[in-house]
């Protein structure tokens, strides 16, 4: 695969911007919510992509994306039931397994308001997708993702960053000890194989933050409505494997079927931040664009790159713009990398396989003290 291109810059680069400040427009671009922070180098871009309509919403898109979900969902499910008899029904833990990345990217693009003009709606529409049909609280993910996008790569702020099973600094890992010191040193090596546990540890750690009580919709009604989701989630997929099957066999596809998930759902996002530049907590606060663009990394590929990966492989159009539909993304790419060229902001473009090298590249150099 190709090598990363960063684009180099045209001008000097602009001062970079002072404070949160605001958007020219307040509605142009929200994610969950919460205003994009503004200034001298992002507004001229934020008119433009304006103008050309790409910040309004694709419904009709959307609908169609949803009930092909939906039929190729209950498609694969009708075959589950069909070869339930036999362990040729493995072989469905696949297509299963992409469709639930499908459904994860709706939910992620409601959670954005990227579908609905109406909050409510789009909460929805994000219940729906996570919780029912995921098993995986729409309202936890949608915290800790709208956290990360504020200040992506920030190890203060970017829970994405923080310590976990795996680190992103040298300070990170110089703190570890015993079993996890022995993880760290060996991250890059182990990383994809971590990523088959992803699909059950994101089920585990949304029944934890529920059962807490803790953050954004956790209490009173809305906690209550996503606590019977995620039980409407787990006995209609017990109930549909152990009704087809027999509960050895139940057990075997449910781990292949949830370890192909998190792989999927962890190589679509894998890609777009490890190994890129990272704030300095104690530095001067860049401006919205620079904090995106500086932080993100586009993927190049076609349509079959854009459905697997969700959109998320035009990562930096995104992360400016979390509100722009999907569909939006890849004719906002020229028009994006071309201001950031007059701006003087290098834009980072690669690759599939070669994202992949940057970001073990990335950790095995955090964790090299380590092994020294």
């Amino acid at each position: 695969m190709p090598r990363t291109t960063a684009v180099p810059p045209a001008v000097p680069a602009a001062a970079p911007d002072r404070g949160p400040g605001r958007s020219a427009d307040r509605s142009a671009d929200r994610s969950a919510g919460r205003t994009v922070s503004g200034g001298s180098e992002f507004v001229p871009l934020l008119r433009q992509i304006k103008e050309q309509g790409l910040l309004e919403r694709r419904p009709g898109w959307y609908a169609g994306c949803i009930a092909v979900n939906a039929l190729a969902l209950a498609a694969v499910a009708a075959g589950v039931v069909a070869l339930g008899d036999s362990w040729w029904v493995l072989v469905l833990a696949l297509p299963l397994a992409v469709l639930w990345a499908r459904t994860a990217f709706i939910g992620h693009d409601a959670g954005h308001g990227q579908i609905a003009a109406g909050r409510r709606a789009n909460r929805v529409l994000g219940l729906v997708h996570g919780n029912l049909l995921l098993g995986m609280s729409y309202a936890w993910w949608n915290d800790k993702h709208n956290r990360h996008h504020a200040n992506p790569n920030h190890v203060d702020k970017d829970p994405d960053v923080g310590v976990g099973v795996l680190v992103w600094t040298q300070r990170q890992a110089a703190g570890r000890q015993g079993a996890a010191r022995r993880l760290t040193r060996n991250q890059a090596r182990l990383f994809f194989p971590l990523l088959l546990l992803e699909g059950i540890a994101l089920k585990a750690a949304s029944v934890r933050m529920l059962w807490s009580g803790e953050g954004e919709r956790r209490r009173g009604r809305g906690r209550a409505v996503e606590a019977a989701l995620l039980l409407s989630h787990l006995t209609g997929y017990a109930a549909l494997l152990l009704a087809a099957m027999p509960p050895g066999r139940a057990a075997v596809f449910a781990l292949v079927h949830h370890a192909l998930f998190g792989l999927h759902l962890g190589c679509a996002f894998a890609p777009n931040h490890k190994g890129m530049e990272m704030p300095d907590p104690d530095g001067e606060p860049w401006g919205h664009l620079r904090r995106q663009v500086l932080t993100s990394r586009n993927v190049r590929g076609g349509a079959l790159t854009d459905w697997l990966l969700g959109g998320l492989n035009y990562q930096i159009e995104h992360h400016l713009f979390p509100s722009m539909p999907r569909p939006h993304l890849r004719p906002a790419r020229p028009q994006v990398r071309r201001y950031c060229r007059t701006v003087g902001v290098p834009y980072t473009e690669t690759g599939l396989l070669d994202s992949y090298g940057q970001a073990l590249r990335h950790m095995h150099e955090v964790g090299a003290p380590l092994r020294a």
